[in-house]
């Protein structure tokens, strides 16, 4: 009891001398009072907050901040939230509030007001501090956020496409997986045998052996060796064309491997950059060398016109810089970047600059691949590259036309399938040829057979009218309505009487009202993101004739309102493929019938559950099914189940046009 009495004691002895000292020293000034009874403003209190543990020290000593002490700040402060300690974290939380309610209504397939909640997630995004978007979760935010957003916009373009955009095929460029190869080890020994057989090895080109060219080698032999085969192989085709025009512009033939590194001798190659074609030109450079592109045709798929741009660029790179090393870096990279190059290091050797690291990562590499291409190329037996057997070189008639015509209907009349006219005409973006004049590749042999065909059509009429191919069982009425038409026209068309019975094996013309079918294929994406990095001078219409996307879709895409990429890095893109195989081949009537029918009854004898519409079937031991949904094609269809648009084909009769709800018999898996 007395220690308790002692310690109030002294309690109240230090409020007494507290108090006198408080009230001998200065009077306060008139206002004084006021703030005396007033709470101090917030950054007062933050500010006592945040004094250092000396400054606390130093302030006790000083017996008025002591008085000042005794006011309510410390409750003004508590009652201020304490700033976030995480902001990126802070963000991202109600950024994918935001995100999750999007997917769950896109989920329930409430598409409008998914949008509007990814809508809001992406606006939080941008609308965040420059510090906050360097962070490395605020990206994979991004990239999460805008795959949601594409996912639906993708799902639109799939089913609903406009049907006047070009359909620009895509295949991946080699030249973009060897590039992301960096330090790949180098063998030994395998540099060891590259070495001999450089000296024994004839090239028009010059070949030197870098460490960097061994690694590409021994890249090509192990990880990169099937990109290698195929490329081999294609290269069939048009060998003996590219040789010939790089021998008429009087430039190395051995430039041939820069095309093989390049793209594979694929047409429809396109780099991230948006280079197009065998030769992979980008849009701008095309044009400097004819190289005509509108919504109708690229010529940068041509492989003859690209063959001979090429060469006439690269021969003029070889003239301004004495060297075919620096042409090759200048054809990747541009020639101001290596004169550029030269000039701040004085070097016009390329072995030098790349030393120097002057030149951009994917012009150090490009070099190196194209060697090491041509010193496997050259020497088959000792890379075990001499079974490869290239395909046939590509040989084809070419017919002057000067109207616009329906590649069905040339196929028809040909007898032919429109996936290999596309191959013969690759510079081609639709379904239908340009108006005006147009060279039309046709199969070898068959130009008469078209000229003959393609008379009987009017010239205004062969974007609509069609040739059927007469089946057994086949009457005027049925065809009729296959193409949505009438028994009667057919047979005006064709002079025959209305009872008419039909002889298996010959062609109707089928007179097609216009707009009655549609013109072009459905335009297909990749599910795949691509990222594509914005490069200087790069507007959303350059970057759209490059990766042939139209610039809506990619403004749709990433929400962009002009046509400037000012401030933005990149750009998230899905690339186009083949177009849908509703148009591959020619659509007969009675094979789409006796396809359903087959695979109806096969679904009766088999015992299995018919899969949902659009889900690929459990695979089991008896026949699988697909029941055919809205925006399908052959070619997704095939991708579903691990298989080929010809295999399907083949089971299915040939099998041509697609209808929702139609069955189709999946073959096994090769």
């Amino acid at each position: 009891m007395e220690m308790k009495i002692n310690r109030f004691a002294l309690i109240a002895i230090s409020v007494a001398l507290l108090a006198g000292c408080a009230c001998s020293g200065k009077k306060p000034s008139a206002a004084a009072p006021a703030v005396q009874k007033t709470p101090p403003p917030p950054i007062q209190a933050t500010r006592q907050a945040q004094k250092s543990p000396q400054s606390n020290v130093a302030a006790s000593k000083d017996p008025a901040p002591a008085a000042k002490a005794q006011e309510p700040a410390p409750v003004h402060a508590e009652a201020k939230p304490a700033p976030p300690a995480d902001p990126v974290a802070d963000l991202i939380a109600k950024v994918e509030k935001e995100y999750q309610s999007g997917q769950q209504e896109y989920t329930n397939g409430h598409n409008d007001i998914a949008k509007q909640h990814f809508s809001q997630a992406f606006n939080l995004l941008q609308g965040s501090p420059v510090n906050v978007r360097s962070d490395q979760r605020f990206q994979r935010e991004m990239d999460r956020v805008l795959e949601g957003m594409n996912n639906i916009e993708l799902s639109a373009l799939q089913t609903e496409p406009p049907p006047a955009e070009a359909q620009q095929k895509s295949e991946p460029a080699p030249i973009d997986e060897a590039n992301e190869v960096s330090n790949y080890p180098v063998d030994p020994n395998v540099k060891a045998k590259a070495a001999a057989e450089i000296k024994a090895t004839h090239s028009d080109l010059p070949l030197m052996l870098t460490d960097q060219v061994a690694s590409y080698i021994n890249y090509f032999s192990n990880r990169g060796r099937g990109t290698l085969e195929h490329a081999l192989e294609r290269s069939g085709r048009y060998r003996d064309m590219i040789e010939r025009t790089l021998k008429e512009e009087g430039v190395p033939q051995d430039l041939i491997y820069l095309a093989q590194a390049e793209s594979g001798f694929h047409p429809y190659a396109v780099s991230r950059a948006g280079a197009r074609g065998i030769w992979q030109f980008m849009g701008s450079r095309a044009r400097a060398y004819d190289l005509h592109r509108d919504s109708w045709v690229d010529e940068r798929q041509d492989p003859e016109k690209s063959t001979r741009a090429a060469a006439r660029h690269l021969k003029d790179l070889y003239n301004q810089f004495g060297d075919w090393y620096l042409a090759m870096a200048a054809y990747n990279s541009g020639p101001g970047t290596v004169q550029s190059a030269v000039k701040r290091t004085g070097y016009a050797d390329y072995w030098e600059l790349w030393k120097r690291n002057v030149l951009p990562k994917e012009t150090r590499n490009y070099v190196p691949i194209i060697l090491a291409v041509t010193i496997m190329a050259k020497n088959p037996g000792q890379y075990d590259l001499e079974s490869i057997v290239p395909d046939h070189a590509i040989t084809y008639d070419t017919v002057k036309i000067n109207y616009p015509v329906d590649l069905r209907l040339v196929a028809e009349a040909v007898d032919t399938t429109v996936d290999d006219l596309q191959d013969l005409n690759p510079s081609l973006l639709r379904m239908v040829t340009p108006k005006g004049h147009y060279d039309l590749h046709l199969p070898a042999g068959t130009s008469q057979k078209y000229q003959s065909a393609i008379a009987a059509i009017p010239p205004d009429m062969r974007v609509w009218w069609r040739l059927h191919k007469v089946e057994s069982g086949d009457t005027l009425m049925s065809v009729a309505r296959h193409y949505h038409t009438t028994a009667r026209a057919i047979a005006q068309s064709n002079q025959l009487d209305l009872s008419a019975d039909l002889e298996p094996g010959g062609k109707l013309i089928v007179p097609v009202a216009p707009g009655r079918h549609a013109t072009g294929d459905a335009q297909t994406y990749a599910k795949r993101l691509t990222v594509y990095h914005v490069r200087k001078g790069d507007t959303v219409q350059r970057v759209a004739d490059n990766l042939g996307i139209p610039p809506t879709v990619i403004r749709r895409w990433n929400r962009l309102k002009g046509d400037s990429l000012a401030g933005r890095r990149v750009l998230y893109v899905h690339l186009p493929i083949s177009p849908g195989a509703a148009a591959a081949a020619r659509s007969v009537s009675t094979k789409s019938k006796r396809s359903s029918h087959l695979a109806k009854t096969s679904a009766g004898t088999t015992g299995t559950a018919e899969p949902a519409a659009g889900k690929p079937a459990t695979k089991t031991a008896s026949t699988r099914r697909h029941t055919v949904r809205r925006g399908e094609t052959l070619y997704s269809i095939a991708n579903s189940y691990n298989t080929t648009v010809k295999a399907i084909k083949q089971t299915n009769a040939d099998v041509a046009t697609l209808r929702p709800g139609m069955v189709l018999i999946i073959p096994p898996q090769q």
